[in-house]
């Protein structure tokens, strides 16, 4: 570890809190429907999609109605991208001549995209024509996302509003976060990656002449538009296989800052949201901090596990930290600061080969997304996430001080505990009961790329990320199987929308309450021993779920480092 390492971490830090309140504001306006700046240009669009789609955008919709129309979108845009990826070889802009994908795979990719997870069972450069790069993947990061933050705002107008069945309007919604939020930020974001060289062309390959004469064909693309929305919308899939790892999507050291930063920038931005929406910004920058206090601790793990490195190593004469499967532009500091980031976030975008890291280097991005990826997580699903486990923080406070939950003049009672329990059981039945699948049957060992405790991490790692809808790999896993495909393409719609439904009608039961006044008896919920007790449930839950399956795979994987054994 090094000063520069810790800088690094520190100004990204201080960049992430910086920018909460203006990403916050911005989030609050879409959400309240408010006119902006940006409303002269982009309000008659917005005015056309209701006319011509025949909505009304003030027209208030329940939980179940609300979460029906989400459902209906998303699966139609599922059934859209299956059918562009099965037709490939049939459509345009295809200039490498790519054959359809294989029914397997395609369902496999459908599925991730429109999951918000990216997962990628391909080499995007080898497989995808340009047409299926834009229109079934790009605009799915674009409508996944948007999905997303529509969900986070109907939660919070559970909180915030009172005695009323309505939780806004889905199509408004939606319509509103990717024409206000998400397109203009991804515009500026494009044209900034256009500046720093990242690629942008309908042209498919040059050919290059290499040091010893020899002939290289690069592939090229769209890239700079779906890398934009890509990190906003904290989707991940990128063009090329070594996603961000790649100098034509993340050319630079301070492009690769700014990745980084764009992947926590919505999600920190709902907190300041939420505060704001239910009247109190100290509720949201509690639940900020609390975010703020995991992130560290998760980074400071990592970069301690990568900066140590492998005393196997060490014993043969090779010093340093872990840069094995790491770019040496950015070095093991960004690296490891990166592998928290997009495993806190459901971003899945990486700059490094998680596989290579150290057994507890990669412990840490396991646990992140088992937790939920509810640290500055998901647009939108990282606060409805975390708010999950308010709820239960409530419940427990309450049994403290010995009288009926209250979190932000709201009365938590047993029917939203009980959902907040099944939403949060969802993740373990669905990774666990899959990985121990996995790891009995011959098609799933046959993806190994290694034995021992390593090789179960691998399997562990694929249906936690895909359950968690993050979308990274260890990457030694060979998915590209109909086993994989097929399994992990239920994992991620389970993991979806299994803890969707459970959180819209969580929303709805609030709304429908009214509002309580703070008493002498309320237990606070923005001061330290508020976010203490929050984290304490995070963990302690947490640990309690999986330190088994952590213990057989990097725990294990560590405790043979350290005896000499490698797998």
């Amino acid at each position: 570890m090094t000063v520069q390492g810790w800088l690094l971490i520190l100004v990204f830090t201080g960049l992430v809190i910086a920018m909460t309140k203006p990403f916050g504001m911005a989030l609050f306006a879409t959400m309240e429907g408010r006119r902006t700046w940006l409303h002269p240009v982009l309000g008659p669009i917005e005015r056309g999609f209701y006319s011509a789609s025949g909505i009304d955008p003030h027209a208030e919709q329940g939980w179940r109605r609300y979460g029906v129309h989400m459902l209906l979108f998303n699966f139609a845009g599922f059934l859209l991208t299956y059918a562009i990826l099965r037709l490939q070889n049939f459509l345009p802009l295809n200039p490498l001549g790519f054959p359809a994908l294989p029914p397997h795979l395609a369902w496999n990719t459908a599925v991730s995209f429109t999951t918000n997870t990216n997962w990628q069972s391909y080499s995007g450069e080898s497989t995808m024509s340009e047409f299926s790069q834009m229109v079934g993947l790009t605009i799915h990061n674009f409508t996944s996302a948007a999905t997303g933050i529509a969900l986070a705002f109907a939660i919070i107008r559970g909180f915030s509003r009172k005695e009323t069945s309505g939780l806004g309007n889905f199509w408004a919604d939606i319509t509103r976060v990717t024409l206000y939020i998400l397109v203009p930020a991804c515009l500026v974001y494009a044209l900034i990656l256009l500046a720093s060289g990242v690629p942008q062309t309908f042209t498919g390959s040059v050919v290059a002449t290499t040091l010893e004469g020899a002939k290289q064909t690069i592939v090229l693309g769209p890239v700079a538009s779906q890398e934009a929305i890509k990190m906003v919308g904290t989707n991940g899939g990128g063009i090329f296989n070594a996603n961000s790892a790649h100098p034509f999507e993340n050319p630079s050291a301070l492009i690769n800052l700014l990745q980084m930063l764009s992947i926590f920038s919505l999600g920190a931005g709902l907190t300041w949201c939420f505060g704001k929406a239910v009247g109190n910004t100290k509720q949201g920058w509690a639940i900020f901090t609390a975010m703020l206090v995991l992130f560290l601790a998760g980074t400071t793990a990592i970069y301690a596990a990568e900066g140590a490195g492998n005393p196997i190593h060490h014993a043969l004469g090779i010093a340093g930290g872990n840069m094995e499967g790491k770019e040496v532009r950015f070095g093991i500091a960004a690296s490891s600061l990166f592998a928290n980031v997009t495993t806190d976030a459901s971003c899945g975008a990486v700059n490094a080969m998680h596989d290579s890291f150290t057994a507890l280097g990669g412990l840490i991005p396991i646990f992140n997304m088992q937790l939920g990826e509810i640290i500055f997580g998901g647009v939108g699903s990282g606060l409805y996430g975390m708010l999950l486990f308010v709820i239960l923080s409530v419940f427990v406070a309450g049994l403290m001080v010995g009288r009926t939950p209250e979190y932000v003049g709201k009365k938590i009672e047993g029917r939203e505990v009980k959902l907040a329990v099944l939403a949060i059981a969802v993740l373990p039945l669905i990774i666990l009961g899959f990985t121990g699948i996995a790891a009995i049957s011959k098609a799933g060992l046959a993806g190994l790329n290694n034995a021992g405790p390593h090789g179960f991490s691998e399997i562990l790692y694929a249906f936690t990320s895909a359950v968690a809808n993050n979308g990274s790999a260890f990457a030694g896993l060979t998915a590209s199987t109909p086993f994989y495909d097929g399994l992990l393409g239920v994992a991620m719609w389970l993991g979806r929308f299994f803890v969707i439904v459970p959180m819209l009608a969580i929303a709805g039961s609030l709304a429908s309450k009214r509002i309580v006044p703070a008493s002498a008896g309320s237990f606070p919920t923005t001061g330290p021993l508020w976010i203490s007790l929050l984290i304490g449930v995070i963990l302690i839950l947490g640990g309690l779920t999986f330190l088994p399956s952590l213990a057989l795979g990097p725990i294990a994987d560590h405790l043979a480092m350290i005896h000499g054994q490698l797998f």
